[in-house]
């Protein structure tokens, strides 16, 4: 960001799936983001710190460092931050309700938007059955995916040469195995059906890498996607409208806000 242009302005900022500690990680996007941003509040939406990865074998870069002490200044400067763990760094979840440098660990949250309507707001690998019930799938599928990312920066490197923008193979290949599409379809429905149980208007979480707005059965579901792939941020404007960033392009995805749903379908 040049210091002479002004900074984009949010009430709200959801951020997930940062992964640092990997190499697939796109921290130097995601700092070029804060520092161009403001809010009043930063939700940090899971899986900021990769544990899984950092376990395996420790990599950490500059920029990472650099990210970390960017969320912290705007703690300081009375940015409400709210980091919600997920399971790549699900040790954060020993110190739940405890509150670090201004920085405030809570399990989930629910977030009301400048209209009124109200919006749980949780990492979501808990609806994740792999995640829940066989883990050591879960880390051999982390593998695979990292595979996934080696080619993906390869590509890129191409691309770049080429005079072509950022574009994700790497998401490209998931979204064409039927079953990943499949399993993202039911995560959505599932995350949509907690909200709508608990009588919240919409679910706002990150975990599968799929930024995401649409209505599901009357719920507002939205991903925040991640900064490995997508590079993708969720905001909120001042007037209660939801936004998705594509911040390596540089291009804007939104959809209108959507009528909110009959006190009925939120029994």
């Amino acid at each position: 960001m040049h210091m002479t242009e002004p900074k984009l302005r949010f009430r709200s900022i959801f951020l997930s799936d940062v992964h640092l500690g990997t190499r697939g990680c796109q921290s130097e996007v995601l700092l070029d983001f804060l520092q161009s941003s403001d809010c009043d509040t930063l939700y940090l939406v899971g899986d900021i710190i990769d544990g899984w990865r950092l376990r395996k074998a420790w990599y950490w870069h500059e920029s990472f460092d650099a990210v970390l002490r960017q969320v912290l200044e705007m703690a300081r400067r009375g940015v409400k931050v709210v980091y919600i763990p997920g399971n790549h760094d699900e040790l954060l979840r020993d110190w739940l309700g405890l509150e670090i440098a201004g920085v405030r660990l809570v399990p989930e949250a629910v977030h009301q938007a400048a209209d009124g309507r109200r919006y749980l707001v949780l990492h979501g690998d808990e609806f994740d059955g792999v995640i829940r019930y066989a883990k050591f799938l879960a880390h051999l599928g982390d593998w695979a995916y990292d595979w996934a990312l080696v080619l993906n920066r390869l590509f890129n490197v191409v691309r770049r040469h080429l005079g072509y923008p950022y574009w994700s193979l790497s998401q490209w290949l998931k979204l064409q195995v039927k079953g990943a599409v499949k399993a993202i379809d039911r995560f959505e429905v599932a995350l949509a059906g907690e909200a709508r149980r608990r009588g919240l208007d919409g679910v706002i979480c990150g975990h599968i890498h799929h930024a995401e707005m649409r209505m599901v059965q009357g719920i507002a579901y939205m991903n925040d996607g991640d900064w490995v792939e997508s590079c993708s941020a969720l905001v909120e404007h001042e007037d209660g409208r939801f936004e998705l960033l594509d911040w390596a392009a540089r291009r804007r995805v939104s959809l209108p806000a959507a009528p909110r749903p009959p006190e009925a379908a939120l029994a």
